[in-house]
């Protein structure tokens, strides 16, 4: 290869000079690398996502049970606040009022073993074990919990959109005329009308296909799949 001329006929060698590639992506200063925020090099592909060892349990999403809380409050202070006029109304040297009055007496001579009494302490036990339950329950029954890949970020499912994904896989079946879809915590029922093709060849095609959506869904617990299908019934 010749060397380029100079203006005057002399020969000038240029100087090689070796240049590293440099990121096409913005760089941290606090990172001395310059690779914050690269793409890692041997390759176009992103990182694959950590395990769900690393993202950490992914449990059921809690309720805020916002209704039954207001409830509560607004009873309590609904009583709390009568009886606390009804205390201060006494100490100003008024009488009592009537129902205070009436529920002193009624407390005072019914026996322990009058319907009333035991009518009145199973509503008293049954709300607080409901009250127990919310407590204790996590609630949000319709939100499926999904596989956590990062350990601060958290992603439900709700059940109605598993079951219109599940139902649209199986209607693309071959010979799937129709498809209803039942989606629970641990099982997904799904019934399907074959219209043509042998039932048995439609089921196991149906098992594949729902078994694959599943798996799909990114749930933390994939439901099982249970399939039935039969053929549509006459008009008329």
């Amino acid at each position: 290869m010749s060397e380029p001329q100079g203006t005057e006929g002399s020969t000038r060698r240029l100087p090689v000079v070796e240049t590293a590639a440099q990121p096409t992506g913005p760089t941290d200063p606090s990172d001395p690398t310059g690779l914050t925020g690269q793409e890692t090099p041997g390759g176009d592909s992103p990182p694959p996502p950590a395990s769900d060892a690393a993202g950490g349990r992914a449990g059921r999403f809690w309720s805020a049970r916002r209704v039954p809380a207001g409830i509560v409050a607004l009873l309590l202070l609904v009583v709390a606040g009568a009886f606390l006029y009804d205390v201060v109304a006494v100490r100003t040297g008024r009488s009592a009022l009537g129902w205070r009055r009436e529920l002193a007496r009624q407390l005072a001579e019914r026996p322990l073993d009058d319907t009333w009494v035991r009518v009145g302490a199973g509503v008293a036990a049954a709300l607080g074990l409901w009250l127990l339950l919310l407590a204790l329950t996590p609630g949000l029954r319709k939100v499926l919990p999904m596989r956590r890949i990062r350990p601060d970020v958290r992603a439900g499912l709700h059940r109605d959109a598993a079951a219109s994904v599940l139902r649209d896989r199986a209607v693309e079946v071959a010979g799937v005329q129709s498809a209803r879809v039942r989606m629970r915590r641990r099982k997904a029922r799904v019934r399907a009308l074959a219209h043509f093709r042998e039932l048995d060849d439609v089921r196991t095609d149906l098992h594949g296909v729902l078994d694959d959506a599943v798996r799909g869904l990114g749930l933390a617990r994939p439901p099982t799949v249970s399939v039935k299908v039969a053929r549509p019934g006459r008009k008329g």
